[in-house]
């Protein structure tokens, strides 16, 4: 409505639109002007500097203290959906003017307007009165004003013992207090501090330590111009099938899902580098959402993002933003896709085969490593239906439910081939449904042993040991212990490691095994 309103009355370069989370991909991918400003990481900073004259809020990812940080700014606050009123009055009905009357002129904290080309007039008018009247206000304190008020801090620790990541916040405060910032820019960089103001809380000297880093970042955000790929929607049945064949038979190693929010244990980097990590390696890499923006904010030696390194097409070494978080669903409809395009399964009353084949066949993992809202846990947990795992970040742990599965009991591993009816010895492939991994360096390892499947090929298999043999001894020093569980025969031996890997099976006394044609687990007993 917003946008739409601009247009129709000529005000699109009187006015700015920008986007947090969700928004920002949806917003641009309506309109080119709109600006990203990032994951929902930056959103408490983002109020705190003032830069917005009006703020909108939809029915997710806002922070509940949104409408009372606003207001501290002199920041117009505009609900637009009956899940989150805010406390606000529901003006739909009333006169535009009106409400932008009782807006500007502060006799009511916000308003609630279910109409959306209502809400477009009414914002655009409140933000060009909104505009000159905030311009002159002071938003943050001057670095003079932090140094004295950082001088003030007790060194209690309370802000480091309640901070979810254990970030050295008392540190960065102490040392800015002698007038040395970097700390605290170093807490700001790549939303190493997600703001989520637990530490401001708890402070006994009551010191604003997220407007103190909101201001410090001031000069840093100012350079920080990016690139994300627009999202761009479904995956199209003509590159499903030109990459069905190579992903069932594991030629193209999988599809890896970077999704979920921006709680991360080391900041956004880290997404970044894992995705990086895979497409370097032939893996096609999906995102959504915060994590999408995330792995647009990080840039190689020559500038660049990895948007800009790989391309955009669903295959190999593609770098495929498929939209806002409500757009994981088009990640599970890949992989339905295929069962339905390259094996030919009917969709319609047909659910369990279709995830019975994902779960056997595709090689597709996600990864929500800064999950911390119900809405990544559910999308998490629908994606687990269809068969893909799901690796969290070491917060995921607080759901307090995992998916695990027990290679020791070979009894649960066994497998029927569809084609001949026989009941065969299988492997832990995938080994887990929802994983929870401290680092980022248990990750990789894992999220590359989540792709195997039992119809790898030998040729198949031998790519995706080689990426988890190589991923394991780079960060544990060692080859992977259970690799003889994912050993059929000696073809499927990676040549890299075929010496090591032999004395391996020598040791667990191994013995080759036969291979599913058509593996399921339907039909099983208990089934």
């Amino acid at each position: 409505g917003i946008m739409d309103y601009m247009d129709e009355t000529g005000q699109e370069e009187d006015l700015e639109v920008c986007g947090i989370c969700c928004a920002a991909i949806d917003i641009s991918r309506y309109n080119n002007r709109a600006k990203v400003v990032g994951p929902m990481s930056k959103q408490l900073k983002f109020v705190r500097s003032g830069v917005a004259d009006v703020i909108v809020v939809d029915e997710q990812c806002v922070r509940t203290d949104v409408l009372e940080e606003a207001q501290a700014k002199n920041t117009a606050v505009l609900a637009t959906t009956d899940k989150i009123c805010l406390g606000l009055p529901d003006l739909t009905d009333e006169d535009a003017d009106k409400v932008v009357s009782k807006l500007v002129n502060k006799e009511i904290e916000g308003a609630l307007i279910l109409d959306p080309e209502k809400l477009g007039e009414i914002a655009v008018k409140t933000a060009k009165i909104l505009s000159p009247e905030r311009a002159n206000m002071k938003m943050l304190p001057d670095l003079d004003e932090i140094q004295k008020l950082a001088a003030e801090c007790t060194e209690c620790g309370w802000c480091q013992r309640v901070c979810p990541n254990s970030q050295p916040m008392m540190e960065a405060v102490v040392k800015a207090g002698e007038g040395d910032f970097t700390k605290l820019e170093e807490l700001y960089l790549n939303d190493v501090c997600y703001t989520c103001g637990r530490c401001e809380q708890e402070c006994e000297r009551e010191l604003p330590l997220m407007s103190m880093l909101a201001k410090v970042g001031e000069r840093l955000s100012k350079e920080e111009k990016f690139t994300i790929r627009a999202g761009r929607g479904p995956a199209q049945d003509v590159e499903i099938r030109k990459v069905g064949a190579p992903l069932v038979l594991g030629d193209i190693p999988g599809v890896i899902a970077f999704v979920g929010c921006s709680n991360y244990p080391e900041g956004g980097k880290e997404v970044a580098e894992m995705a990086k990590e895979f497409l370097e390696r032939n893996y096609i890499v999906l995102t959504t959402g915060c994590g999408a923006m995330s792995i647009g904010e990080y840039k190689d030696e020559e500038g660049k993002t990895l948007y800009e390194q790989y391309s955009g097409d669903f295959d190999a070494r593609g770098l495929v933003n498929m939209g806002s978080c409500v757009s994981n669903s088009h990640v599970v409809g890949a992989t339905i896709k295929v069962a339905n395009i390259f094996a030919k399964k009917p969709l319609e009353g047909n659910f369990e085969e279709i995830a019975d084949y994902i779960l056997n066949r595709v090689g597709a993992c996600g990864v929500a490593w800064g999950a911390y809202s119900q809405k990544a846990a559910a999308i998490a947990t629908g994606v687990n239906r269809w068969g893909i795992p799901v690796v969290l970040g070491p917060h995921g742990s607080k759901y307090r439910r995992l998916y695990l599965g027990r290679a020791d009991k070979k009894e649960s591993w066994k497998i029927k081939d569809l084609r001949t009816g026989e009941v065969l010895e299988g492997e832990p492939a995938p080994e887990h449904l929802l994983y929870a991994a401290e680092t980022r360096e248990e990750a990789l390892p894992m999220i590359a042993k989540l792709c195997i499947r039992p119809t790898d090929t030998a040729k198949g298999r031998q790519i995706k040991l080689n990426n988890y043999l190589d991923l394991y001894k780079r960060y544990f020093g060692r080859l992977a212990p259970d690799v003889h569980l994912f050993i059929r025969n000696e073809k499927d031996i990676p040549i890299t490691y075929k010496k090591d890997v032999l004395n391996i099976l020598e040791e667990v006394g191994w013995k080759p095994r036969k291979i599913a044609q058509e593996p399921s687990l339907m039909g099983m007993d208990g089934d």
